[in-house]
């Protein structure tokens, strides 16, 4: 999308969706996985990429360098404490990207200090200072973050600020880290800070909020208003505990407000709800009806005058379009007698640049189902993907389905026969239960042996018609690890099955992982 203001009235998109977003509960990714979305999100137009946490496992090391090695038009970043050892780790992770950053960060508000960091202001100072200088040393590019900026001391905030500058600093992000701020308070603690920091003028300021009290995105657009011109979010507004500034939200108020704030992103909107079915797909978090910009709702109409007002003038009820964001016109787009090419087209509209091998993969299944089904959606491709593509490589899965009998009537009581591959070694057991998931659940409990409760379970009809394919996701906890699972099927207990399977199966590579990491140090 074009964008005809000056440089000084765009606002940088910083999406954190693979580090930040990925602590949402259940929603740990893959490396592979994290590749994918990588990749879209350079088709989307985002202007930087926080890649992980390097020092935090091998894991997040090595998703940081394959997210190097993908991308050359957004900036890369690793995010890193105000520790030696966390840059150190962060330099060597970027150092393949084209565009390569850091983003080093400490606490700063009074609370984290005492109670959480046990510093005072002035060790604080000096750890802050210290990193930013020694990370000038080794690279360009530095974003430094005050965490729990918003319920920090002002004065403190601008000394720290003034001096991360004068070591070096590019970016000074001001986080609002638990969702406290109200907007018009936010937004004049960012005037404040930029009218009163010697150097604010040499940097980019920036603005990462969460959505505690809901505010994310109205805190963000306070913020920019107030001269920061970089937002911190993620897609479909995931993150620690209530999430993030939604990427889609605030991307969608600033252009569709444009002739009020004056400001503009770099997005191809478009790409918008592409980008967000991948993400719902990835991390196994649905994504609301009700959602603004794209939840199923969100360009809907129910009321006899909104439906009468729409078909009049759509202005009258819609402030912006479904075209505008990237909703097909028409779902129906596959069949059976569809070809490779255009499966491979399909795939890429809808936000899945895969490899040429996964790509086969995918249009295998895709014949299979377009067997069986008389239309294929763009849903059921997506759920193909998910499937298919989308699952952790790697460990081979502990766990396989074979063979699911479930028998139900509203006279007897539900039971299922179950036949899985448990460590190579076929085994079969029947179990009864409250209905037909419980029997099912139960039988593969009994199977695994495993400890996990179930903590969520979901259900949805992804396409219509009575061949829809149903699309179960459901979060599991073991040992204080919390997984998802997905699965689709036609058959909804079989989908059941599936998601339940799936979640198992990352419980048993976190566990394989934690083993290795106690053997042999992260």
């Amino acid at each position: 999308m074009s964008v005809n203001v000056s440089d000084n009235n765009i606002v940088r998109i910083f999406d954190t969706t693979l580090r930040d977003g990925e602590q949402s509960p259940g929603a740990s990714m893959t490396c592979e996985q994290k590749v994918i979305i990588a990749r879209q999100l350079e088709k989307l137009g985002v202007d930087v990429i926080e890649a992980g946490f390097a020092a935090s496992s091998e894991g997040d090391f090595d998703s940081v360098v394959r997210v190097c090695k993908e991308v050359t038009q957004p900036r890369v970043l690793s995010l890193a404490r105000s520790q030696e050892g966390d840059i150190t780790k962060a330099l060597k992770a970027v150092e393949h990207a084209k565009n390569p950053g850091i983003h080093v960060f400490i606490a700063t508000s009074d609370i984290h200090l005492k109670h959480k960091l046990r510093m005072s202001r002035e060790q604080v100072l000096a750890a802050a200072v210290k990193a930013v200088s020694y990370a000038k040393e080794h690279i360009d590019y530095i974003e430094f973050s005050a965490e729990d900026a918003s319920r920090s001391d002002a004065d403190f905030l601008i000394q720290i600020f003034r001096e991360v500058i004068r070591a070096g600093a590019n970016t000074i992000n001001v986080p609002d880290t638990t969702g406290y701020a109200i907007p018009s308070e936010f937004g004049a603690l960012m005037s404040n800070l930029i009218e009163r920091t010697a150097g604010a003028d040499r940097v980019t300021w920036s603005a990462h909020c969460h959505n505690d009290l809901g505010l994310a995105v109205a805190n963000s657009l306070a913020a920019v208003h107030n001269g920061a011109r970089q937002i911190e979010c993620t897609i479909n507004g995931i993150g620690e505990r209530a999430g993030n500034t939604s990427l889609e939200e605030v991307v969608m108020a600033l252009r569709t407000r444009k002739s009020y704030l004056d400001l503009d992103t770099n997005i191809t909107t478009e790409q918008l709800y592409p980008t967000s079915r991948l993400v719902s797909q990835v991390t196994g978090i649905p994504i609301p009806i009700n959602k603004p910009i794209v939840g199923d709702n969100a360009f809907a109409h129910e009321a006899g005058i909104h439906q009468d007002g729409v078909l009049k003038h759509k202005q009258t009820y819609e402030i912006m379009t479904p075209e505008s964001i990237g909703i097909p016109g028409n779902r129906l787009v596959m069949g059976k007698h569809s070809g490779r090419h255009a499966f491979d087209e399909r795939l890429k509209h809808l936000g899945f640049n895969l490899t040429k091998d996964d790509m086969n993969r995918a249009f295998l299944r895709f014949k299979e189902l377009a067997d069986k089904k008389k239309n294929v959606y763009d849903e059921d491709i997506e759920s193909i993907v998910g499937e298919e593509i989308l699952r952790v490589p790697g460990q081979p899965d502990r766990y396989e389905l074979l063979y699911l009998n479930v028998n139900s009537s509203s006279d007897g009581i539900p039971a299922a026969t179950v036949r899985m591959r448990v460590d190579g070694q076929e085994r079969t057991e029947h179990a009864s239960g409250d209905g037909a998931v419980d029997a099912c659940y139960k039988v593969i409990t009994k199977i695994t042996g495993s400890h996990s409760q179930l903590v969520r379970y979901t259900v949805n009809a992804i396409t219509g018609g009575t061949d829809a394919q149903g699309e179960v996701s459901c979060i599991i906890e073991d040992s204080g690890i919390r997984v998802s699972g997905q699965g689709a099927h036609t058959d909804i207990i079989m989908a059941s099955a599936l998601a339940y399977i799936k979640a198992l199966n990352k419980i048993e590579g976190r566990k394989h992982y934690r083993q290795l990491v106690d053997r042999e140090g992260p």
